[in-house]
């Protein structure tokens, strides 16, 4: 299983960026995704999660109403839409997938991860 994360880069105070993270190796549309990230010094947090058919998604507080979660599951890929980004969402951007949970994945429940794409917002 493979979970390729791009899409990161330097991006200016109120910019925005559009993260893709492209599967391999796993039947995409059994597994619910979620994208995490970690700044750094700070431990690892969700941001947001998807359901396994895309109707459902979760957002932390820190992102609602800014980021977007989507999947397409002809190409197995899940993406993140950060627009109205700001410096403190600078950080390495992790996504996951999780074969058990119906919608929001957690560190604990995530089977799978990619390897990380950095974001970093300049003010």
């Amino acid at each position: 299983v493979q979970l390729q994360a791009s899409g990161g880069g330097l991006v200016q105070a109120g910019g925005s960026l559009r993260l893709s993270c492209a599967s391999s190796g796993l039947t995409f549309s059994r597994y619910a995704m979620g994208w995490f990230r970690q700044a750094p010094g700070k431990e690892r947090e969700s941001v947001a999660s998807i359901s396994r058919s895309g109707t459902i998604t979760y957002y932390a507080d820190s992102v609602k109403g800014r980021f977007t979660i989507s999947r397409d599951n002809a190409k197995n890929t899940v993406y993140l839409q950060m627009d109205s980004l700001k410096p403190e969402d600078t950080a390495v951007y992790y996504c996951a997938a999780d074969g058990e949970t119906l919608l929001r994945v957690t560190m604990q429940s995530a089977g799978y991860w990619g390897q990380g794409t950095l974001v970093t917002v300049s003010s």
